[in-house]
């Protein structure tokens, strides 16, 4: 089953990680927005509607614990499936990130199979 043209959301305050993610995402023949933070993300969260959103830890002002937590509150995409990027490979980090309601974790830097493969495995396009 292809699940291609899944709209995705990546909310990360490094323009490099943003970039990188969106290319390798449309080459994977996705839709993405991007956002630079928690504020900028959750405005644009209820426009957009994702299927799928990949969410920093480490970022100003609201953190990525708090954006999931956040996002996940709001019944209409408690069941988007968020997944936490980190330049860290904590236990801890994944634990917390479960806590908020976030499915899986991705280490930083990633490649281009690994962001596509994630994708596969939680995007289910609506």
């Amino acid at each position: 089953m292809s699940t291609t043209g899944l709209k995705v959301l990546v909310i990360d305050d490094s323009n490099t990680i943003r970039r990188s993610a969106e290319i390798f995402l449309k080459q994977g023949g996705h839709e993405v927005m991007l956002a630079e933070d928690g504020f900028d993300a959750l405005s644009k969260v209820n426009d957009y509607e994702p299927n799928l959103i990949f969410c920093d830890i480490l970022m100003p002002r609201l953190d990525g614990y708090q954006t999931c937590a956040i996002i996940k509150r709001n019944a209409k995409f408690s069941s988007v499936p968020v997944v936490m990027l980190s330049s860290k490979d904590g236990v801890f980090d994944k634990a917390r990130g479960r806590m908020v309601g976030s499915q899986d974790y991705l280490t930083k830097p990633f490649t281009k199979d690994q962001l596509l493969q994630t994708v596969q495995q939680f995007g289910t396009a609506k």
